[in-house]
């Protein structure tokens, strides 16, 4: 769907919105878009090319500041307008290094001192237009985005020696107060978490916890597509948030970031939060507490130390927590991920096939994370040879993908290879 076939309006009670001009069927790309401003996150730094925001495991270091890495020469190049001022900025605070929001938000000011005209990513709604919700957050948000600025004014300060001198149409809080409520996790096909970016048109999207569209990336390429049948004149929603939330916990997140309470469906009768915190009170607490704490293993040692966590309290709970409940649910994913990191398949396809009757339960039946899980677990019976049940996995995934990535989504031509391979495989048995 063209953009001249998606329009801005009046959404009540919402302020402004997005909707179809035409009938759009599930798995239809209604919208394609290159950011405003991205920046890899500081998680993934030195993993990723910070101008295509694929992995690579050999990437060209800048020669200036040491730290902003691609893929190749082409790729520097393409960068270098929107890292030649920060190039500076990062050399001058080492061996510190700025918070996402706040490199995100030095890139956003040094384009808009060079901005002349419009950016493609401004077609539906400029970077202007963009609310910030300043008089609804929170004391305690706003003294957050006060730190933040004066940390942007250090990080700036050898471009730019005093913010205050900058053109008036450049408030330094009311662009972190955008970001805030305005910015989108740039996720890898597999729903990694990679960098962040504002894509000022799709900022229309609004809200609901049973949304009709989802958003994935290619590369820094945003991509909007419907997951279910999409009548003219219908709004376009998005889920702003990670659905694992009781509506509670949902609603809480929503107010304290975007300002506004959810009154979809699934909020009012609030229909999944019994399976979702089904079992013993006190041992969903404390495995939410672990889990919480597991930060970002690098070595083997924080791996195998995260995995024994892992174990343990999914041994001690076995009989007060059902699968469902989403606290354990995390914990499996987490020990399956330890177990990928370790090299040790088998147990990793236990955990994994334990969380798919819970994710099929959470997840709607065209959700992009859902098909991600069902892919990990194809790969993983693919490693221990058990091709028939590989293959049966990953034709699920791909019907649910062809709908959330689209066919010639990069992620989606890798498992075509795959699904090729077990093809292969069972002709030859």
């Amino acid at each position: 769907m063209e953009p001249g076939r998606l329009e801005k309006f009046p959404s009540p009670g919402r302020g402004s919105g997005l909707r179809a001009l035409r009938r759009a069927r599930p798995g239809e790309l209604l919208y394609r878009a290159e950011p405003f401003a991205c920046t890899v996150t500081k998680q993934r730094l030195g993993g990723v090319c910070e101008r295509c925001l694929r992995r690579n495991v050999r990437l060209l270091r800048c020669s200036q500041c040491r730290i902003a890495r691609y893929c190749d020469t082409r790729c520097q190049k393409e960068a270098w307008q929107e890292h030649k001022r920060e190039c500076k900025c990062l050399k001058s605070v080492e061996p510190n290094f700025p918070p996402d929001s706040v490199r995100l938000v030095g890139r956003i000011v040094f384009k808009l001192l060079g901005q002349s005209a419009a950016c493609p990513s401004e077609k539906l709604y400029s970077f202007s237009d963009l609310q910030s919700n300043i008089e609804e957050l929170s004391e305690e948000m706003k003294e957050g985005l006060r730190q933040l600025a004066q940390t942007l004014q250090l990080y700036l300060r050898v471009e730019i020696q005093d913010t205050f001198q900058l053109l008036p149409a450049i408030d330094i809080f009311q662009i972190f107060a955008k970001v805030t409520c305005n910015c989108f996790t740039i996720s890898n096909g597999e729903m990694q978490d990679v960098g962040v970016g504002l894509y000022p048109s799709m900022s229309l999207l609004n809200h609901s916890c049973d949304p009709n569209c989802v958003i994935v990336f290619e590369g820094r390429q945003l991509l909007l597509r419907s997951v279910r049948e999409i009548q003219i004149g219908e709004e376009l929603t998005i889920s702003y948030i990670e659905s694992l939330m009781p509506s509670s916990e949902r609603q809480k997140h929503l107010k304290r970031q975007y300002c506004f309470e959810c009154n979809c469906l699934l909020c009012k009768t609030q229909e999944k939060d019994a399976d979702m915190l089904a079992g013993e009170e006190q041992a969903w607490k404390e495995i939410k507490d672990a889990v919480s704490k597991v930060g970002d293993p690098r070595s083997q040692e924080e791996w195998e130390q995260v995995l024994a966590m892992c174990q343990a309290l999914l041994n001690n709970n076995a009989d007060r927590l059902p699968d469902t409940n989403i606290y354990l649910l995390k914990m499996l994913d987490c020990a399956m991920d330890a177990c990928i990191n370790l090299r040790r398949w088998e147990e990793a396809l236990l955990y994994g096939n334990r969380t798919l009757k819970p994710y099929r339960l959470y997840y709607s039946s065209f959700h992009p994370l859902r098909a991600v899980q069902m892919m990990r677990v194809g790969k993983l019976q693919h490693t221990q040879d058990m091709f028939p049940q590989a293959l049966d996995s990953l034709k699920q995934a791909y019907n649910i993908m062809k709908v959330t990535h689209g066919a010639d989504h990069s992620l989606v031509q890798d498992l075509m290879k795959l699904k090729e391979q077990c093809e292969a495989a069972m002709r030859a048995q």
